[in-house]
């Protein structure tokens, strides 16, 4: 029997035979959707939204490639269809877009990727972030 990190706070024993290492970083993906979500536009930069962006969408993009039951529920299919939709470069923001709209990208990434992360862990029996 070995012991394999779930979530980065715990950790659960299963046979090596039944179960690879989980490849999503539960931990790191709350942890950077929670600051995310925490910016206020008043008090962010426009470079603060554009470094983090990347790094939610490659979250994103990660949990988009889960086994989460979308040919099951309604609700997760529809979560799908938006992240796809953020993925596409035509609806990213651009030096151009105000500083506004690239808020609102980043808010709306973070926000799809933290409801996404929370179906994974529901999927997996782990703890919620």
């Amino acid at each position: 029997m070995i012991t394999v990190a779930s979530s980065g706070k715990a950790s659960r024993a299963t046979d090596s035979a039944d179960t690879e290492a989980l490849p999503v970083d539960i931990e790191t993906i709350s942890e950077g959707t929670e600051a995310a979500l925490s910016m206020q536009l008043a008090t962010s930069t426009r470079k603060d939204m554009d470094a983090s962006l990347p790094e939610i969408v490659r979250h994103l993009n990660l949990l988009l490639g889960e086994d989460l039951g979308v040919d099951e529920d309604q609700d997760v299919r529809d979560l799908f269809r938006k992240g796809y939709r953020l993925l596409d470069l035509q609806n990213r923001p651009t030096a151009e877009t105000p500083s506004f709209g690239a808020f609102l990208c980043l808010r709306d990434v973070a926000d799809v990727t933290r409801r996404l992360l929370w179906i994974y862990t529901q999927r997996h029996g782990l703890d919620a972030p």
